[in-house]
């Protein structure tokens, strides 16, 4: 079992990462939030793992904490959620909007990510009613947390489909239009109340003004 890896990031190639571990390169899918962090070629980089191993395969998911690999291993328990939607599902919803999904039992949070039906989506909300106060201890009450409008991932994931087009490489795309979620987010969640969700025109046009002034 291979549960944590610590090296020099050698590449990244969309959300695969390439580390080199004493001299041994680790091929690493690893979610949302992994990616989310910027990580930098040549810099060390820690990541908790879940290693599997299939006839045809043997695959490592890297996760950026042991929380968040344990909120993964509980979706891979679950009958007819597999290692890649299970690593699906840790990139599309945040603790947040999932601590608040499970406590209003909606359902419709899960069904949004590729791949999760209605069944599937309805047995993981049964599994995660009885773990999720373990599972993310660290979160107030879902009537205590911010309620940002921003609850369609469509329009981000369209946004990076347009950086794609424009020539941008996949994980610079990934990064910045998580990136401008968190930012989005933050505030809307410090406004009075009145932002409106943004367009895909909106997402993009903030990514290439920071792109600009990073000089990416």
């Amino acid at each position: 079992m291979i549960s944590r890896l610590r090296g020099a990031l050698v590449e990244i190639e969309g959300n695969v990462l390439l580390l080199d571990v004493g001299g041994v390169g680790y091929e690493v899918e690893v979610s949302a939030n992994v990616l989310g962090a910027a990580p930098l070629v040549g810099t060390e980089l820690t990541l908790y793992t879940h290693f599997v191993v299939r006839e045809d395969a043997q695959l490592l998911f890297g996760f950026c904490d042991k929380n968040e690999r344990d909120l993964y291993r509980t979706y891979i328990r679950i009958n007819g959620v597999g290692p890649k939607m299970g690593l699906a599902l840790i990139s599309s919803i945040d603790p947040s909007t999932l601590s608040r999904a499970v406590q209003n039992n909606e359902v419709g949070v899960l069904t949004k990510v590729p791949g999760v039906g209605k069944k599937t989506a309805e047995r993981l909300m049964v599994e995660l009613k009885s773990r999720i106060d373990t599972l993310i201890p660290q979160l107030p009450a879902a009537e205590h947390l911010p309620m940002p409008s921003f609850g369609s991932r469509a329009v981000y994931q369209e946004a990076e489909d347009a950086l794609l087009a424009l020539g941008y490489k996949s994980h610079q795309a990934q990064q910045a239009v998580m990136q401008a979620r968190k930012d989005l987010e933050q505030k809307a969640a410090q406004s009075s109340g009145d932002e409106k969700d943004p367009t895909t025109e909106q997402i993009v046009t903030w990514v290439l003004r920071q792109f600009a002034r990073s000089g990416a």
